[in-house]
C-alpha cells in the first residue's frame, strides 16, 4: 500500500530540509510565503521535525552533586524529582533538551540507591551504563566537598569509555566558589566549569561547551543496509512474561538462561538471528518490575539499561503476559517505546494456556486499556510451544513498513483540504481556526508540522492522527505531529 506514497523511490533518504528534496521545499516555502508564514519560522519547525534521533547526553555523579538539579536546569522546567537526600529517584530518565538551537536528549542517572555493593561499585555500574548509551558525558562534581575516591573510580570508567566529557563543578554560588573549583583540574578531565544548578550560575558557558563536543547526530545509523548493520529489535516487558524464552524459540536453540525466577535477565543481550532470509539483531532486555523511583540496585540499573536499548532499537516488541490482567506496568512499558519514537509490536504470549473467558475479558482489557495503541500489530504466541512464531517477523516488517511511510507534500495538503473542508476545527471565542497546509518534515517515526491560522486543540490533533492513519497508513508507528500559528502580521516587528 505504501509503494506508492514515495517520492522518486526514496522514502527512508533524510534530506537536508528534513525529509523534503529541494524542489518539493522551495514549492512548500513558495506556499508559505504566500500564506504570510515568516521564512525562518517556517524553515525552523521542518528542521525541528525532521530531525532523526537526537545525540543524548548522559548526566553522572555520586549521589547528591545535584544532577536532577542541573537537568531541570537544562531542560528549563522541573522534571526530574529533587530532594535534598540522595536516593531519590523518578519515573522517566530521558528528556528533550534544545540549546542555541540545538536539541539533543538528556539522561537523567540520579535517584538510584547505595546497595550492599557499597558506594563505589553503584555508582560505577550505573555510570557505566548511562555512558554506554550516550554521545557525551557532564560529569557533575560537587565543587564544596571536592573530588573523593568515588569521583575518581568515575574518572576512570570516563576513560575507559572514551566519550567526551565536560566537567560539571557544581554548588558554586559565588566568585568565592569558583576557587574551590580549580582544584578539580587534578581530576584530569580539562577545565572544571563552575556552575550552580540552583541558581543557573555558570550553565551557559558549561551549555556552549556540550554543544562543542556533542555530535550533531548518533554514530548509529538506523537501516538494513550499511552502516547500521542488521534491524535491532528491542524485547520488553514485565519480569516473567518470556522474553528469554520467545527469543531462544525464535533462533532455534537454548540462547539465553530461562529460569521461571524472575528477573533472571539483568543486562541486555545481543543475538544475530537469521529468519526468513533476513539477519535481525534481537535484544533480550531485563524485565522493569515497577516505577523506576522504586527500585533500588541492580532492579534499577536494568530500568536504565533496558531504557538505553529500546533508544538503539528500531522496533521494540512489547511481550504481555495474556495470563494475567494488563497492568499499569505495562502500558507504562508500551508507553516508553511510543515516547522513545520506535515501531511497536505488541506480542500476548502465553496465549495457549488461556480458556475462552481469559480471551474473552483480554479483549475487552485490551480495547479499553490499550486504546492509544490500536495501531499496533498484535500477534498472539507462545514462547513455550512455538504456536504463531512465524508471526512475529511479518509484524516486525509491518512495523518497519510504518515507521520509514514519507507522504509526498502535494498527497498530504490535498488530503488536508479535504480534511478542514469536511470537518472543520470547532469555533472557539468566536474563532474558527484553521490548518492552512503541512509537510512530512521526517520519518523513522513520521513527523508531520503542520501551519495553522490559531492554536489547534488537542482533541482536532488527535482526530487529524486517526485520518492520516486511514488514509495512509502507518500501521505500528507513533505519528508526532506539531503545529505552528502563523504570527499576526506586522507583530515581529514591534
Amino acid at each position: 500500500m505504501n509503494d506508492d506514497i514515495q517520492p522518486d523511490g526514496s522514502a527512508a533518504h533524510e534530506y537536508e530540509h528534513g525529509a523534503l528534496g529541494d524542489a518539493e521545499y522551495a514549492e512548500f516555502m513558495e506556499l508559505a510565503a504566500e500564506e504570510g508564514f515568516d521564512v525562518e519560522d517556517v524553515e525552523g519547525a521542518i528542521e525541528e521535525a525532521g530531525h532523526g534521533p537526537l545525540p543524548v547526553l548522559a548526566v553522572v555523579g555520586r549521589p547528591n552533586v545535584g544532577k536532577s538539579t542541573l537537568v531541570n536546569r537544562i531542560i528549563g522546567r522541573r522534571e526530574a524529582v529533587v530532594e535534598d537526600k540522595p536516593g531519590v529517584t523518578r519515573d522517566r530518565v530521558t528528556y528533550e533538551a534544545e540549546w542555541a538551537g540545538r536539541r539533543f536528549k538528556v539522561v537523567d542517572t540520579g535517584g538510584w540507591e547505595q546497595d550492599v555493593l557499597g558506594i563505589d561499585a553503584s555508582v560505577a555500574v550505573q555510570a557505566e551504563y548511562a555512558i554506554e548509551a550516550a554521545d557525551a558525558v557532564v560529569f557533575v562534581v560537587d565543587a564544596k566537598v571536592g573530588a573523593t575516591d568515588t569521583d575518581e573510580a568515575v574518572v576512570r570508567l570516563l576513560r575507559k569509555a572514551g566519550k567526551p566529557v565536560v566537567l560539571c563543578a557544581n554548588k558554586v554560588d559565588g566568585p568565592s566558589g569558583e576557587a574551590d573549583a580549580a582544584y578539580l583540574w587534578s581530576l584530569g578531565l580539562g577545565e572544571p566549569h563552575p556552575v550552580s544548578a540552583l541558581h543557573g550560575r555558570g550553565t551557559g558557558d558549561m551549555l556552549d561547551r556540550v554543544l562543542e563536543v556533542l555530535p550533531e547526530a548518533p554514530r548509529e545509523t538506523f537501516g538494513g543496509t550499511g552502516v547500521g548493520g542488521p534491524r535491532r529489535v528491542a524485547l520488553i516487558g514485565r519480569p516473567n512474561v518470556g522474553k528469554s524464552s520467545l527469543l531462544n524459540k525464535v533462533a532455534g536453540e537454548e540462547r539465553v538462561v530461562v529460569n521461571e525466577l524472575a528477573g533472571t535477565t539483568r543486562d541486555p543481550v545481543d543475538e544475530l538471528i537469521e529468519l526468513g532470509g533476513i539477519t535481525w539483531k534481537f535484544v533480550d532486555t531485563a524485565g522493569i518490575r515497577k516505577r523506576v523511583h522504586l527500585q533500588q540496585g541492580a532492579d534499577y540499573y536494568a530500568s536504565l539499561r533496558t531504557a538505553a536499548a529500546v533508544e538503539k532499537a528500531e522496533v521494540a516488541v512489547v511481550l504481555i503476559d495474556a495470563s494475567e490482567s494488563v497492568s499499569v506496568q505495562d502500558q507504562r512499558i508500551i508507553t516508553m517505546a511510543v515516547e522513545a519514537g520506535r515501531a511497536l509490536v505488541v506480542a500476548y504470549n502465553k496465549w495457549d494456556t488461556l480458556d475462552e473467558e481469559r480471551r474473552f475479558y483480554l479483549e475487552r482489557e485490551i480495547e479499553t486499556d490499550l486504546a492509544q495503541i490500536a495501531w499496533a500489530p498484535r500477534v498472539n504466541v507462545s514462547a513455550r510451544t512455538g504456536r504463531h512464531m512465524e508471526k512475529l517477523v511479518p509484524a516486525i516488517e509491518t512495523a518497519l513498513a510504518g515507521w520509514e511511510t514519507r507522504v509526498p507534500t502535494g498527497r498530504l495538503n490535498a488530503f488536508l483540504g479535504e480534511l478542514v473542508a469536511a470537518h472543520p476545527h470547532p469555533i472557539r471565542g468566536g474563532k474558527q481556526p484553521r490548518i492552512l497546509f503541512g509537510t512530512q518534515a521526517g520519518t523513522k517515526p513520521p513527523r508531520f508540522v503542520l501551519f495553522a491560522s490559531g492554536f489547534i486543540e488537542a482533541g482536532y490533533r488527535r482526530f487529524i492522527e486517526r485520518r492520516l492513519r486511514e488514509e495512509f497508513g502507518f500501521e505500528g508507528t507513533p505519528i508526532h505531529i506539531s503545529v505552528r500559528v502563523r504570527e499576526k502580521r506586522g507583530a515581529k516587528k514591534k
